[in-house]
Order: C-alpha cells, then structure tokens, then sequence
C-alpha cells in the first residue's frame, strides 16, 4: 500500500476483543465492518496453535470484504493465517524482522507512547504508528497513563509515518482525535463491549465519516449459484455470434467450424501474477484477458472464444468473483472475443485459468523461426514500463501513475498486428518475459544471433525518471522487465520503414546476425528475464 492507502486504511481501526461477554471476535468483525471499518486486528492475548481456525474465519470475512487484516503482535501468527499484516508493541520482534517474514507487501505497524518511545523506536520497516492511549481505558490492564489530545498531536508532529490513535477512544471523542491530526482512530470495548455493539459501531463509523457497507460479503459457498452469476457476464452479443453455436451454460459450447485453430493458455495466481491489495479484481479480471489474447495477435489470429478455471478459497466472496468478471466482460468485448465457459473449485489459492481460442489467417502464420541474418529487430512501442510499475507498488512509490497503469492494464497489440501482418512480417512474439528472454526465444528457434542495441532517445521519460530515482538502469528495466505485451518483430530494415508510418512508436532494438558460438549480443551482464522456478 502506499502511504495514501495506509492513510485510508487507518480511518476506522477495529480491534478485536477475545474477552468479550457474549459476542464472538468473529460478529464483533462483521459488525464492525458492517459499519464500515476499514482495517482489523486480530488481538488475542493468550493466542495459540489452537486460535489459528478461528484467526483465518475472521481473515476470510475481511479478505471478503476488501478490509485489511493484521494480526496483533505474533509474526509467526500472521505468516501462518496469510495475514496482510502484524501490529507490534515495544516488546515484540523488530519492525525489520516482521518485514523480511511477511515481505514487501505486509503492513506493518508500531506501538509507540510518547516521544520517548518514538525516539528510540527504529522504524525502518514501518507503515504506520499507533500512538496512546490517548484516553483512560480499561481494556488492556498493562495501559500506561493517557497522553491526551495534545500527547497526541505532539507524537503526530514528530512522527514520519501515518499515525492512528488508539486508547478509551469512542463516538464521543474520536472527533478529538482527527481535530488533534490523527489520520484515524483504533477502537475495541466501544464496540465489543457496547450495550448495542451495532449502533455503538455505526456511530463510531458516522465520526470516522466511513460509508456502512449495504451488506457484508460472506465466502463463496454455493457453486451452481455462482455460475448462474457469471453467466450474466459473457459479452452481450455472446449468443448472437456466429462464433458460438451453443453459448456457456451447457455442458459444453458448441463454436463454430474453424479452419485454422491458434490455442492459447495462460494462468493467473493471487500472489504471484496479481496481488488485490494493489489492483481491483475488475482489474485483475481486465487484465487476465488482455495477456491471455497477446499470444493469440502475436499470431497474427481473430480471437474467437475464452474458457476460464477458477480456483476458490474462503477468502474469496461471490462478490469478488463478480467483479472480476465485470472486468473480464470488459476486455471480452474489446477485443471482440466471446465467452466460451468455464469452471469453479475450490482451492488453497485464488487461481484463474484461461484457455484461449483464435482463428489463424490462411496465408500467414508467423513464428519465432523465422527471424534471418540481416534483418533488424523492433518492437512496436516502449518497453520497461511494467516492470517499473511493478516495482512502484512494491515500493508503495504513488508519483508514477503511468507506469503503474502499464503494469495493470496492458493490452493485446491486434491494432499493431494487424499492420505487421499487411507487410508480412514472419517473426513475431509478444513481450512477456522481457526483451532479453523473449529475444532469446527469436534467437534460439532462428538459430541467429540477437545484437542488441538500445537508443536512449526512445527511453519513456516516466521510465527514465523513475530509474534515476531509484538507481536503476533503463536498460535493466527493458531487457529484464516482462509484462509490456508490445510485439516484438524482426525484418529488413526498408520494410520497417513503411511499418513505421503506420506504428510511430515502433523503434529498433537490435538486429539479426549469423550465429556466432552466443544467441546473445550486448547484452549487459547480470541481466536476465525473470522464468517461475528461478530464485
């Protein structure tokens, strides 16, 4: 999350109370984010192996409901339930070990009491600070002496981080809290010990001007309803088209006579391709479609019909799965692709598999074999972008939108294809492993040599910019990178010309050489693609 986000997050902090007379940790969670919480803690002071279920229900309900949850004190605790996070008090693990456990992604927070504390506090690792009490409170017995509203304000002055304040704080002095700096308030016994938890909730949520949810979202439990759901999102001409004789929903789709069939594949994981702390599922689902179809206009081929696999865990709520193919919907119709079907499991790991159907043209079938001595190689626009963006969300780095864009919503290159094709072009891959990977492939199926030679002068200045910040080098970003889906593409340097006219962004890279004991030419050392099983 970037600090805008952790800010956000912070507004309306529930804590949850394992002591509770009569109101489980798990209905104290779903009132809360009922009223609109916008992060949990998982508090359990006596927490053990045997917490661990009733830990990972109160994570599904949040992961639900696109809440962020943490685990109080325990690193290990949270590693175990797959918790977005850990809250550490003074006596706990260290900020930095927290971080090397849980990774980049986690958030991660500290307790700190007054300026003293804050002083010798390292926070290196840190997201955010949680300060207090700032009011008497009764719920931890260990509470040290209230610092007040301006102890507060003093901590806020002084701290780097966001800070959420925390102690005896209810609906009737929250407010004093945000007039005082607090970027939010952390709450426990004012609901879960409240006469009326849920008015006592919507009336902290009321303060914290957090919108209550119209309903709170439960895990997945009914496959045959759920599929009944997605089919609501298939193309809107999807029955329509001569493409598909019998449309999803059967046991089967039925597509039409294809003459050259051009089959794709593709799998997406949460956590490994997408992470839905930083993209929406809409997003998630936009994109899976975009990448899947890349290889499809690398062939030069008409998409025609899309088959999707999703894996399910608990944490994942019809409502996720609905918006994700909102967006899946999305890039369906963009790119003129029908739905084909599909199925639903459950599983340890939100997992989407996708299957891909195009036609191929009759005349033309490029190939990564086909690159010759003499020609160049070009791409048809900037590549490096993606991974950079990635690396803005790893970074939680929020001042470089546009590189963060091309990391989430990439798009297959039909357009550039299809010009390609009319100068028929032969050797043709998409960018998705990086240049230097994927020129490899060109290298090794031609059985040439790749020279590569990148100008500057066709650097994205947003990728420029970010690479000074942050010490990198361009050409790192370019030949390492994946993701970007621009066409990589070899010819004699006169047919480019005219590709040109057409693709102004398209530019050389390289070029195409004899082989000469390396596929490989120029290549910086220590530069390489990343490949899933290579540390």
């Amino acid at each position: 999350m970037t600090r805008e986000q952790i800010q956000k997050a912070l507004r309306f902090y529930f804590i949850t109370d394992d002591s509770a007379p009569g109101l489980s940790p798990l209905k104290q969670t779903e009132i809360a984010i009922q009223a609109g919480a916008t992060l949990v803690q998982y508090r359990n002071k006596s927490m053990s192996a045997k917490d661990i279920k009733e830990a990972q229900s109160i994570r599904n309900l949040c992961k639900c409901n696109r809440v962020p949850f943490v685990v109080n004190d325990n690193i290990l605790m949270a590693k175990a339930v797959s918790a977005d996070g850990v809250h550490l008090g003074q006596e706990d693990e260290s900020p930095q070990t927290a971080r090397e456990i849980l990774g980049n992604t986690a958030i991660i927070g500290v307790s700190v009491s007054d300026l003293g504390e804050l002083e010798r506090t390292d926070l290196t690792g840190c997201d955010y600070i949680g300060t207090g009490p700032v009011f008497s409170t009764h719920t931890k017995p260990d509470a040290k002496k209230a610092i007040g509203p301006q102890g507060l304000e003093k901590i806020i002055r002084a701290a780097s981080l966001p800070v959420v304040a925390i102690g005896g704080i209810d609906a009737g002095n929250a407010k004093q809290c945000f007039d005082h700096g607090a970027d939010g308030i952390s709450v426990i016994s004012c609901i879960s010990r409240a006469e009326n938890p849920v008015e006592s909730a919507s009336a902290l949520g009321s303060v914290c001007a957090c919108k209550p949810r119209a309903s709170v979202m439960f895990p997945w439990k009914d496959e045959f309803g759920l599929i009944d759901k997605l089919l609501e999102y298939a193309p809107a001409d999807n029955r329509d088209r001569p493409d598909i004789r019998v449309a999803p929903g059967d046991d089967a789709a039925l597509l039409h006579s294809i003459k050259n069939p051009v089959i794709t594949t593709d799998t997406q994981k949460e956590g490994v391709h997408f992470v839905l702390d930083w993209q929406t599922p809409k997003e998630v689902g936009m994109k899976a479609v975009s990448i899947t179809l890349s290889d499809l206009a690398a062939c030069y081929a008409k998409p025609i019909s899309l088959f999707i696999n999703l894996a399910l865990p608990e944490s994942v709520s019809d409502g996720i799965v609905e918006e994700l193919y909102e967006g899946i919907k999305v890039s369906l119709e963009a790119y003129g692709c029908t739905l084909g079907g599909g199925n639903i499991s459950s599983g340890n790991q939100f997992s989407i598999d996708l299957f891909a159907i195009g036609e191929g043209r009759d005349d033309l079938f490029p190939a990564r074999a086909f690159a010759k001595p003499g020609e160049g190689l070009y791409c048809t626009g900037p590549l490096g972008l993606s991974r950079a963006g990635l690396l803005c969300l790893m970074k939680k780095e929020a001042g470089y939108k546009a590189l963060v864009e091309k990391f989430k919503a990439p798009r297959a290159r039909f357009d550039a294809a299809e010009i390609l094709a009319e100068h028929r072009i032969e050797c043709v891959t998409d960018v998705s492993d990086g240049l230097s990977g994927d020129a490899t492939h060109i290298a090794e199926a031609s059985h040439v040599t790749v020279e590569f030679d990148l100008d500057p002068v066709y650097f994205d200045p947003d990728l420029v910019s970010f690479c000074r910040q942050y010490e990198y080098s361009p050409e790192e970003m370019i030949l390492g990178g994946g993701e970007d889906y621009e066409l990589l593409f070899t010819c004699k340097p006169e047919i480019f010309q005219k590709v040109k006219t057409k693709l102004p962004k398209a530019h050389q890279v390289g070029r195409c050489a004899p082989f000469s004991n390396s596929h490989l030419s120029n290549l910086p050392k220590g530069v390489s693609s990343f490949q899933h099983g290579k540390p």
